[in-house]
């Protein structure tokens, strides 16, 4: 048996596994800001916030699994309280997350997007359709576009997570992206 706490999944996401998870004895509890309706008996939608997981105990899940979340949570107050709680519920953690380093911005889909001063950022995005969330009409808009996401780097990446072994998804020879993973000793 296995409880999974998924912070900002989806039931969408675990379809990569296929049967896997039909086939085994595995509880996934979906924790993002809205419920949602789940398909499977397997999953249990929570409205939560990940920086305010106080309501879990520690060690409630088996796995703690993140997936691109913890750029998005705000500020570095935020993360930190997110990474907190990520430690402290599960002996087991995996949280992904892409390297501020490497030179595409993922969530605008623009090189050297994130190097940019956040003026231009918002600037770029009243005048481009870039990203997830197209072409901004206002300044106030663009503005939370541009805030809507921190890319970290790989010595923040390790403070927030002083206790797993920092592993590097690498392409064009660089590292994309980081998984901090901490496997039960």
């Amino acid at each position: 048996h296995c409880r999974i706490a998924d912070v900002g999944g989806t039931e969408y996401y675990w379809d990569i596994f296929g049967s896997y998870v039909a086939e085994r004895p595995i509880e996934i509890t979906l924790m993002n800001l809205s419920a949602v309706t789940v398909h499977s008996h397997k999953f249990e939608s929570v409205a939560a916030d990940a920086t305010d997981l106080a309501s879990y105990d520690d060690n409630a899940f088996d796995l703690v699994h993140s997936n691109s979340v913890i750029e998005h949570v705000g500020n570095w107050d935020r993360m930190s309280r997110m990474a907190a709680h990520v430690r402290r519920l599960a002996p087991v953690y995996y949280v992904q997350t892409p390297n501020f380093w490497f030179p595409y911005e993922p969530h605008f889909r623009f090189p050297f997007f994130h190097w940019l001063p956040e003026q231009a950022r918002a600037e770029l995005l009243m005048r481009c359709n870039l990203g997830f969330g197209g072409k901004r009409t206002s300044y106030d808009a663009a503005m939370r576009g541009v805030q809507s996401a921190y890319l970290l780097s790989e010595r923040q990446f390790r403070e927030l997570f002083p206790d797993a072994q920092i592993i590097k998804e690498r392409v064009w020879g660089m590292s994309k992206s980081m998984m901090a993973v901490r496997a039960r000793t």
